[in-house]
């Protein structure tokens, strides 16, 4: 995520996320369900209606209509199983083309998920504390005058954003493309190694391990361990040992061009109308939209750069649900995914646990005593929202926009968020058939 106004929202959303608790649902109830009728007359809406889930209709509908939403996706499972699949509004507004429940979008940081299991698939428990320049080539990666620090961090502190980069601090390189070309003396575009590389050459902001601080960069150098251990791409290893496991064959990541989009892509609205130079495709430093070509969209890659459905991100969410028969990663593992960090990214100054941290790629807040807890994660990228959010109880779902923000600049996944969780305690009743997409 490049945008200077939202550096701090990945933060925030521990703190505040409603993905923290379960909300009352009595707000559904006293909403004037004549008005979500009417709306709904409106609204194109796609995939399989079910009476008990009414809740999440009319959440969806509502919110829509409240923000000006273009088009949308939300998908629930429980205990596993694919119960709600459906699309809201336009993929292409001047087309009049809906989004089905299986539109694909681009889903920004919701990407770092999927980075981190592949780095626990390739690493040992035993060996995330292990130094990643010990592991890739130091004369390739690091120059001859870079700070010292750099070589002290480990494969750890970059999954926890406790390596020592923080874009608030400094600047984030992912949203400079133009500086990275010139320094490094390369033609635009520049691709994720050009942007690691180009990181590297500068001073970090605070010593490894230290604190917390979200870091595109430290994930796209996760992307280049992942590549330097699997002898793949990085693309290539996720789709075949993550996503093909789940039966997930659409992932892919995508491209900032609109000429470029993948088949069953939806077009991307930005309210804010920002532009820029371009830095890839057939018009370099012609001024376009941020949407299409003046956002590095295929150097994000492994912080960001993924497009999905909300169907394959809950597949992928439910991949966990049940540790002894994951197809992704062994119980141990996955417990290490949940696992606070040391010190002050996972602790107050008393040394009490935080009530919600970063681990390996998940926001977390643990629920009760018995080794439950609520894991998210949101994305945000010019004309996109996402939110994958894992709940303690047993439903996974992931909502998806095609624009970031609603009328008055607040954005959509963190409006959204505490808006499921009442819609889900607002269920009744659940359905005990699960539904294929």
């Amino acid at each position: 995520m490049n945008d200077r106004q939202t550096r701090r929202s990945a933060l925030q959303s521990i703190v505040s996320s409603a993905s923290t608790f379960a909300v009352s649902s009595s707000f559904l109830l006293a909403q004037d369900r004549n008005k979500t009728q009417r709306t709904a007359k409106q609204l194109p809406i796609s995939g399989e209606p079910h009476t008990d889930l009414a809740p999440f209709d009319e959440m969806m509908i509502r919110f829509a209509q409240e923000h000006q939403v273009p088009g949308a996706a939300l998908a629930v499972t429980r205990n596993s199983g694919l119960i709600y699949a459906r699309g809201f509004g336009w993929a292409n507004v001047e087309s009049k083309r809906p989004v089905e429940p299986d539109s694909l979008f681009r889903i920004a940081s919701v990407s770092k998920p999927l980075t981190a299991v592949a780095v626990l698939q390739l690493v040992p428990r035993s060996k995330l504390d292990n130094r990643v320049f010990d592991i890739l080539p130091v004369k390739d990666w690091l120059p001859a005058n870079h700070d010292q620090r750099l070589a002290s961090i480990t494969i750890r502190q970059l999954l926890h954003h406790t390596a020592g980069w923080d874009r608030d601090k400094s600047f984030d390189p992912i949203g400079r493309p133009h500086q990275v070309a010139q320094v490094l003396k390369h033609k635009l575009p520049v691709g994720p190694k050009e942007v690691v590389r180009f990181s590297l050459t500068l001073p970090l902001d605070f010593d490894p391990g230290a604190r917390f601080a979200y870091s595109n960069i430290g994930y796209l150098l996760l992307g280049r361990l992942i590549e330097h251990l699997s002898g793949m791409s990085y693309e290539a290893y996720v789709q075949q040992h993550i996503l093909k496991q789940l039966d997930v064959t659409r992932m892919q990541l995508g491209h900032a061009w609109k000429g470029d989009l993948s088949k069953g892509e939806v077009h991307y609205y930005d309210p804010l109308n920002r532009s820029g130079p371009a830095v890839n495709g057939p018009r370099l430093n012609v001024k376009v939209p941020f949407v299409y070509g003046a956002e590095n969209i295929e150097a994000f890659e492994a912080h960001g750069g993924w497009i999905a459905s909300a169907v394959d991100l809950v597949k992928f969410a439910s991949a966990f649900d049940h540790p002894e028969s994951s197809k992704l990663l062994k119980p141990d593992e996955i417990t290490e995914m949940w696992t606070c960090p040391a010190g002050a990214a996972g602790h107050e100054a008393d040394g009490q646990q935080k009530a919600a941290y970063y681990a390996c790629g998940w926001n977390v807040r643990p629920v009760g005593n018995q080794g439950r807890a609520n894991t998210w994660h949101t994305g945000l990228i010019a004309g996109t929202s996402s939110l994958l959010v894992r709940r303690h109880d047993g439903l996974n779902w992931a909502v998806l926009f095609n624009t970031d923000r609603d009328q008055n600049k607040k954005v959509l996944a963190d409006l959204i968020d505490p808006l499921v969780h009442q819609a889900a305690d607002a269920v009744q009743r659940w359905p005990q058939r699960t539904i294929t997409i």
